[in-house]
């Protein structure tokens, strides 16, 4: 009985799996008579109902696609808007997307008739930017793209093979491959010959996009190019101008970017990187305007290489490096804390201490007071123990400091340690005896000042200066910033930059002294040459303005105030410092300047606003001032002028404050 259980046990079991292979062999074939009466296109493919039918699709279709020969459906271009709208999305990677792109973009660089053939033109560029996208937060799918080839055909493409459009795209990808240790070694491999190439992408990308498109007639700019330029955007060639300038400033980004992730991970590449002096001099110059304000730049590059001693040999070696940092390092700019730890890294290194020193110091004791910059705290001890240093150890081998060093490192000394001690010993009615006095100088300096007694004034407030005591902030803020604008009316650029830079070190938070930052500006302006640094502080004073807007609104109108309108200098000075600090600046066809003018008109100058910022000296004692005169203008809209020149709205400004505020 058992072994006739067993047999029928058995003769049931076949009879299933015979069943069983009969319906999965009919479900083959009907996918395949599903896949075969698709037209096997990319958005029939996605519409597909069922899960598996669509994946099956898909994955044919990424198969098929690298060895079609054109793109006329515009698949390449879906692709990309499916991995912009979601790129954290692991199926089409899964799918073959990634080595797909690998294969179409290393296709294009092989293949010019291809590229050229239908609307195979565009499909290299959202090739590379699928392939950027999918890697920007997910190693798994760099780990996809390293695996299917990618690095090499975005070398290719950085190194020149196609245009700018194309190269900005590329390097964005590589700097995500870069940035992850799993994919880091293929990246690296190459690095002999990817670092010049970036390197030369970052230093012609503005000329070349510049020559080979913005100044091109209209009908001689490559059909593709415009198209993708002007994807979404209205406002004619003014809008598409504007559109390339952004691009250029996003490929300058991305290839410094890709530097940064080569030189943190592999300390050998700043070698490579510092071979071009020419590259070093210029790096703290290039920054991300105010289209790319979230990206470090040249000085998030700069900051890197000062961690090697090749680096900081090399950027010490640099006086225009030097100079730049120093500049960044006394401007409002967001990455300021940044230029500030170059300076202090250089200055840790025994054998760059020295001409470090000797290059940075007077500018640096402006900042001896700051206390937090972004994610730094108490920088202002930092930049004291660096440059008094020199009192620890014996330089009797060095040559001695220049003059200008020797003297603001022990003006430094006495104000931060000897006065500091002197002052701690004396008793509360002493110092408040010395505050008061303080006081009365001020006073008298203000008074001197409005009756043009100009040199007088600046005597009287380095007297109060120097009775103030050092717990007095906000007093020594408003005394600096006084003399700023005594130091201006006399025309001295430097002096007058140099007190508003200590007023805004003593402000909390640091660069929010409004009238400081307009006086830095004008100073920056009058000196020539430092257009950002004079716009950045135009801007922050547009933020103070917004900011105090809100919290004067109702003391304002209880005075019979105006607060709607900015002074029309200020709006000026931003219009011309915009156009000159623009990547185009001074490209213009005839060779001359864009926006060129010798200086801006200060508010006393005759002004139809009725303003009167620039002859007025501070009489409060206090971070925000509380006497800042009405302004005008119903909104904060600026537009310089000349073609293609950006209008700035009043969210600019409030994202700019919003920004400093996280910090």
């Amino acid at each position: 009985m058992d072994l006739n259980t067993r047999s029928l046990q058995s003769s049931n079991s076949k009879s299933k799996s015979k069943t069983m292979a009969k319906i999965l062999e009919e479900e083959a074939e009907d996918e395949a008579e599903d896949l075969s009466s698709s037209c096997g296109c990319f958005f029939c493919a996605m519409k597909q109902p069922d899960a598996r039918l669509r994946r099956a699709s898909v994955a044919a279709f990424f198969r098929e696609l690298p060895y079609s020969e054109d793109d006329d459906g515009g698949a390449v271009a879906a692709v990309w808007r499916a991995a912009m709208d979601a790129p954290d999305d692991p199926e089409l990677p899964s799918l073959g997307a990634i080595r797909c792109m690998s294969l179409l973009l290393a296709r294009a660089v092989d293949d010019a008739a291809w590229r050229c053939r239908g609307q195979n033109a565009s499909v290299p560029y959202y090739a590379a930017h699928v392939l950027g996208t999918y890697t920007i937060r997910s190693s798994a799918h760099a780990e996809l793209a390293v695996a299917a080839g990618a690095v090499r055909p975005l070398l290719a493409v950085l190194g020149g093979a196609m245009t700018w459009v194309e190269r900005r795209a590329a390097a964005r990808a590589l700097g995500h491959l870069a940035s992850y240790d799993a994919t880091f070694p293929a990246v690296a491999r190459h690095a002999a010959e990817a670092v010049p190439l970036a390197v030369r992408a970052a230093s012609t990308c503005v000329s070349d996009v510049y020559t080979n498109y913005v100044a091109l007639a209209l009908s001689k700019r490559p059909k593709y190019q415009r198209e993708l330029l002007k994807r979404g955007l209205g406002g004619g060639v003014g809008a598409e101008d504007r559109k390339a300038e952004e691009w250029a400033s996003q490929l300058q980004c991305w290839s410094l970017y890709f530097l940064s992730c080569l030189a943190s991970r592999d300390p050998s590449s700043h070698v490579l990187i510092c071979e071009d002096p020419v590259f070093l001099r210029e790096l703290c110059r290039m920054w991300g305007g105010l289209a790319n304000g979230d990206s470090p730049a040249g000085v998030g590059l700069l900051r890197l290489l000062c961690r090697s001693s090749v680096g900081r040999g090399a950027i010490t070696a640099c006086p225009d490096a030097l100079s730049g940092l120093c500049d960044l390092a006394r401007s409002s700019d967001d990455w300021q804390y940044m230029a500030i730890d170059c300076l202090l890294l250089l200055l840790d290194d025994r054998d760059t201490w020295h001409d470090v020193a000797d290059a940075t110091a007077p500018c640096l004791i402006d900042l001896a007071e700051l206390r937090r910059l972004g994610p730094r705290r108490r920088l202002g001890d930092a930049i004291t123990s660096a440059l008094l240093l020199d009192d620890e150890d014996d330089h009797g081998h060095e040559p001695e400091l220049g003059a200008g060093a020797r003297e603001a490192i022990a003006s430094l000394r006495k104000e931060k340690i000897e006065r500091k001690e002197k002052e701690e010993a004396m008793s509360s009615d002493e110092l408040l005896e010395r505050k008061l006095l303080a006081k009365e100088k001020k006073r008298q300096g203000n008074d001197i000042f409005w009756h043009g007694e100009v040199d007088r004034a600046i005597e009287l407030y380095t007297e109060a200066l120097e009775l103030c005591p050092l717990s007095g902030r906000r007093e020594r803020l408003v005394l600096h910033s006084n003399r700023a604008q005594c130091w201006l009316a006399r025309r001295e650029v430097d002096a007058a930059a140099s007190d508003a830079t200590r007023a805004l070190s003593l402000a909390r938070p640091a660069n929010t002294h409004a009238r400081s930052l307009w006086r830095r500006a004008q100073a920056y302006d009058m000196k020539g040459g430092m257009a950002r640094e004079s716009l950045l502080d135009c801007l922050a004073f547009a933020g103070a303005w917004l900011d105090s807007r809100k919290h004067g609104r109702q003391r304002a109108a209880a005075r019979g105030a105006n607060l709607k309108k900015l002074p029309y200098c200020v709006a000026r000075m931003i219009g011309k410092q915009m156009s000159v600090t623009g990547l185009f600046a001074g490209m213009s066809a005839d060779g001359g300047n864009v926006g060129r003018d010798n200086r801006m008109p200060r508010c006393s100058d005759g002004d139809d606003g009725g303003d009167e910022d620039e002859k007025d000296v501070d009489g409060d004692d206090c971070d925000h001032d509380e006497s800042e005169e009405e302004f005008y203008e119903t909104e904060l809209r600026f537009c310089r002028s000349g073609t293609g020149l950006p209008i700035m709205a009043e969210e600019t400004w409030s994202s700019r404050l919003a920004r400093r505020k996280k910090t």
